[in-house]
């Protein structure tokens, strides 16, 4: 069976995005971009709440005429190609191929994605859609990758959930800069 994973950026008092929802803190040096890259490039498909999904395929699609940053250019084939699930109660359809689930049974959704053969799943980002599927015990390894900001307020990496217990699978400098800390459930 294929694995959730959730990545995220978090500032260092724990905050995914500002007070005014500013996502312009993180840093993908060259040690980071290098490790992002490889990881989506094995991925089985991403999964995307419906906010991240909106913010995504906003800017993905035209990358190019966007940004010359070497990680973004690297990264817009790899977006194009893999498979793309919004986790969504509102949105019916999505742009770019992407498949729309959770509507009435979001466990059994996403454990038939689980179940099907491939790669891993990546959860990039989204904060509401990581609370609902660690709710139901779906998320397999968390993966954060601290910043060296503190942003004073914001929306916090986790939303509100139950007390859970995590293993620590490894801890890994990027660049002298950001801290990956690589969390399995515990039992």
């Amino acid at each position: 069976m294929r694995k959730i994973v959730y990545g995220v950026h978090q500032s260092l008092d724990g905050f995914i995005e500002g007070p005014n929802g500013e996502f312009d803190w993180p840093e993908m040096g060259p040690e980071l971009s290098a490790f992002s890259l490889e990881q989506c490039g094995r991925a089985g498909a991403f999964l995307y709440g419906r906010r991240v999904w909106e913010m995504m395929a906003g800017y993905w699609p035209q990358a190019e005429s966007i940004s010359d940053h070497p990680h973004d250019l690297a990264f817009v084939p790899i977006w194009r190609r893999t498979p793309k699930v919004v986790l969504s109660r509102t949105l019916t359809a999505a742009e770019h191929g992407a498949r729309v689930v959770g509507g009435d049974d979001l466990a059994t959704e996403v454990t038939a994605l689980k179940e099907q053969p491939g790669g891993d799943l990546l959860l990039n980002g989204g904060a509401d859609a990581a609370a609902a599927l660690t709710d139901l015990g779906l998320i397999d390894e968390y993966q954060i990758f601290v910043h060296p900001v503190v942003l004073g307020g914001g929306k916090p990496v986790f939303a509100a959930t139950e007390r859970m217990g995590l293993r620590l699978a490894e801890s890994r400098t990027f660049d002298g800069r950001a801290v990956l800390l690589r969390y399995h459930r515990a039992g």
